[in-house]
């Protein structure tokens, strides 16, 4: 087998190297796409086909352009929600265009290894992003929970031990799997009085069209839907590279986020193209496609070539799945996706990572936006960072014996959120004629902590002395040569790079 081959054959097959598994997999996941799309598509306010030929588009596409296998893209609500303004005030078209140019952006963030800003989010975020992700897909199944007949209670009940207890006879098909098809049977021969997938919205008829959004091409046109489109990138970038990564940790295996960058761009252009709203990864689809098995692209384009299918051709029948089977579903990838060891684990880890982790969840519950509250834990995580690192420096002060010469000994990291303290470690040596700060095991970090140092050299000046710095490393000197003053104010320096 040749190295290509063999690339091509784990890019699509996985690990398993199952083409059953992978296609199995993915027709759990197709059927577990159908009533999310359909609601994203009420969300938004438009027919539920725009959500339906959106994840069919999106799914298909990104199986080639994505960069991590076994990952599933297609309509979200994160991403309908930023979109009821527009919609609402200008029509759908005016979607179809801001889609397009949300996929241009992201296609460039990709080029432009935007990326990379993912190491900027710590372990706490990424956990509180999951833990809130779990607690959103359990409530967005508190209607299918309410109100219904016990014949709903019992058929999700049923749902769920099918789902945990057939693993243990045999693995050969995804239990979900079994799960839909055992309660679909029972729902239909039965009549129970319960909800349908018919029930959240009318299917769609027949094969999606290319279409252009029937906009004019002016600069006002550009101007309605620029900021939605630049709100809809950011936002299905995060929640796709943060996705990639929790689906990296399930299966110990690495993902391109480069390309997946890109390849979302691509995606949600060929959505558009085909009269669909904007998307990115899911993350409870993908804990689906991945627990049923599904480990390459095989699976994640057997998710929208087989959604596609259902929708030509098996219509009539899809509507008539139960809601309790896909609810069961759900529930079961809310309980998979919750880091429950985050619990424990408040008590042994540090006070700060516990908060951050704490925060993100809170807010991304409270307000339904995964962006805010990945955003919210990323700033507090730089605040106690920088609050960490501040107190990681020392000066301690010598007095000479005769009394003429005072030496400052600087340990640590000087930046902005030090220089306050720095300053306020060289106190009042009135006896001292002459004074040396030894900057050995110190290093400067931006323009704050020069400035710091011009503040104390220049007041050391006004008193009359002069000062020697000795020890510096060669980036903090480096740093001091570019934007010190004190230089050029006759002070002498005596700077010495160590």
């Amino acid at each position: 087998m040749t190295a290509f081959s063999a690339r091509f054959r784990q890019q699509w097959l996985g690990d398993n190297a199952s083409p059953s598994r992978e296609v199995l997999a993915g027709i759990v996941v197709a059927l577990a796409l159908i009533p999310e799309a359909i609601g994203f598509s009420i969300i938004a306010g438009v027919d539920p086909r725009v959500g339906l030929y959106a994840s069919v588009a999106i799914a298909m596409v990104i199986a080639f352009t994505g960069g991590r296998p076994g990952m599933i893209s297609a309509a979200t609500a994160a991403v309908a929600v930023l979109v009821i303004p527009l919609v609402r005030d200008h029509g759908v078209q005016y979607l179809f265009a801001a889609t397009i140019l949300m996929g241009l952006i992201q296609t460039a963030a990709g080029f432009a290894r935007l990326d990379l800003l993912m190491q900027f989010v710590s372990r706490s975020v990424i956990t509180g992003f999951v833990n809130a992700l779990a607690i959103l897909i359990f409530m967005a199944q508190v209607p299918q929970l309410t109100g219904v007949t016990w014949q709903a209670y019992a058929m999700i009940a049923a749902g769920l031990a099918i789902i945990y207890l057939l693993p243990r006879v045999t693995k050969a098909v995804p239990s979900p799997l079994v799960a839909i098809l055992v309660l679909s049977a029972i729902s239909i021969w039965t009549q129970a009085p319960v909800n349908s997938v018919g029930d959240m919205g009318q299917l769609p008829e027949g094969l999606p069209s290319f279409v252009l959004p029937d906009v004019p091409l002016t600069l006002e046109t550009l101007q309605i839907i620029l900021p939605y489109s630049l709100a809809m990138a950011a936002v299905g970038l995060l929640e796709s590279l943060l996705t990639a990564q929790i689906v990296d940790d399930m299966t110990h295996t690495d993902s391109d986020k480069r390309r997946e960058s890109a390849g979302q761009g691509t995606a949600n252009i060929a959505a558009a193209l085909v009269g669909g709203m904007g998307g990115c990864a899911m993350i409870g689809q993908s804990v689906i496609n991945v627990t049923s098995g599904g480990r390459g692209r095989l699976s994640t384009f057997t998710a929208g070539a087989f959604l596609l299918f259902l929708l030509a051709v098996l219509g009539p029948f899809v509507g008539q799945i139960p809601m309790p089977a896909l609810v069961a579903v759900m529930i079961m990838v809310s309980i998979g996706t919750f880091s429950w060891n985050s619990i424990p684990n408040l008590r042994h880890h540090p006070w700060p990572s516990s908060v951050v982790m704490l925060t993100t969840v809170v807010v991304v519950v409270a307000t339904h936006d995964l962006s805010m509250g990945v955003l919210a834990g990323v700033l507090l995580s730089g605040i106690f960072f920088a609050g960490k690192v501040q107190r990681m420096f020392a000066v301690e002060r010598v007095l000479s014996s005769d009394g003429e010469q005072v030496t400052y000994r600087v340990t640590g990291q000087i930046f902005f959120a030090s220089v306050d303290r720095f300053v306020r470690a060289f106190g009042d040596d009135a006896d001292a004629r002459s004074v040396l700060i030894d900057l050995t095991a110190a290093h400067f970090w931006d323009i704050s902590a020069v400035a710091a140092l011009d503040k104390i050299v220049a007041r050391l000046r006004r008193e009359g002395r002069t000062v020697e710095m000795i020890g510096t490393n060669r980036a903090s000197a480096d740093l001091v040569d570019r934007f010190a003053l004190h230089d050029k104010t006759g002070v002498e320096t005596g700077l010495v790079p160590h």
